[in-house]
C-alpha cells in the first residue's frame, strides 16, 4: 500500500518516539540509533524520525513510499514525462534500509523521496539529512 512518507528532524528521537507512540497509539516499527519510523495504517503515514540532522521539528524530506521496485521505475518516468527531473537511485543503504528511489525536487527545493524498501540492515550511511 502506498503511504506518504513524512521525515522530521528531531532533537532527541527517544522523547520523539515516546511521543508519536501516544499520538499514533501504535510502536515504532524500527528503531536504531538516532533513528526511528513508524509505517502507519490509520493514518496511512511514513513517519521518519531522523535525530541531529538540522534544526529540530524542521522537515528532512518528504516521499512516497511505494510497494515494488517497478513502482518506482513507473514513478519516475511518469515524473519525467511531465517536465520534472529526477535522480535515480538503485540498491542504495539508507535509514537502514536497502532502497530503491527516484529523488524530484519541489520549486521551493524541497526534496521528495519515491521509493520501496527491498530489505532492512542494521547500519546506514549518514544519507538521510
Amino acid at each position: 500500500m502506498p503511504r506518504v512518507q513524512l521525515a522530521l528532524n528531531v532533537p532527541d528521537v527517544t522523547a520523539a518516539v515516546e511521543f508519536y507512540s501516544k499520538l499514533f497509539g501504535a510502536p515504532p516499527a524500527k528503531v536504531r540509533p538516532g533513528y526511528a519510523n513508524f509505517a502507519l495504517e490509520d493514518p496511512p503515514l511514513k513517519l521518519v524520525l531522523i535525530e541531529g540532522a538540522a534544526t529540530p521539528g524542521s522537515i528532512n524530506h518528504l516521499g512516497v513510499e511505494l510497494d515494488a521496485p517497478e513502482d518506482v521505475v513507473a514513478a519516475r518516468r511518469r515524473l519525467e514525462g511531465v517536465g520534472i527531473a529526477t535522480t535515480d537511485e538503485q540498491s542504495v543503504d539508507c535509514c537502514y534500509a536497502l532502497q530503491d528511489k527516484a529523488w524530484a525536487h519541489g520549486p521551493d527545493g524541497t526534496a521528495w523521496e519515491l521509493y520501496t524498501v527491498l530489505a532492512d540492515t542494521e547500519t546506514t550511511p549518514a544519507c538521510c539529512g
